[in-house]
């Protein structure tokens, strides 16, 4: 009996770390979607809508808690995130999106943050690569203008 009800507890005790494992992978996946939110505006050479992601981004990274990101990469993230709320022009938005692309690119490759594989992509007129859920070049840097500049270098599943 005691033997079962340690099996138990065990069991138990390795649900809740699952969940609160899960709880933590989902924040984190949030923030990958907040951040595709703020490139796909990017491309649509939308400021408002550009800015309203990253204010989304901005309040994603605020609940992702130390332990799961270190506190000085989430205060990084917030900072990009923060300038490119605040900007208002388009090109001061992609500007700061090369650092937040770069320092999310280094979150994807710590974490599994999709369920489909999430492609590094790469625009040689900006010098600077990006985040994408699909293959298809849409870019960020440069909207309308160029939208099918690039190419993907690699791809993390």
């Amino acid at each position: 009996m005691k033997k079962y009800i340690i099996t138990a507890a065990l069991s138990l005790f390795s649900i809740v770390s699952l969940s609160a494992q899960s709880k933590k992978d989902a924040l984190v996946s949030k923030l990958y979607q907040n951040y595709i939110a703020i490139k796909s505006a990017l491309a649509s050479d939308d400021v408002d809508k550009t800015s309203k992601a990253a204010t989304e981004f901005i309040k994603t990274a605020s609940v992702i808690d130390y332990k799961v990101v270190s506190e000085g990469n989430l205060n990084i993230l917030r900072k990009d995130a923060s300038a490119i709320s605040d900007a208002r022009t388009i090109a001061t938005q992609r500007e700061t999106f090369l650092n937040l692309s770069d320092n999310m690119i280094a979150l994807t490759k710590e974490f599994k943050l999709s369920e489909k594989p999430v492609y590094v992509q790469y625009c040689p007129m900006a010098d600077g690569s990006w985040l994408s859920d699909e293959k298809q070049i849409v870019n960020p840097y440069y909207g309308k203008s160029m939208l099918t500049c690039g190419s993907v270098k690699s791809e993390i599943k």
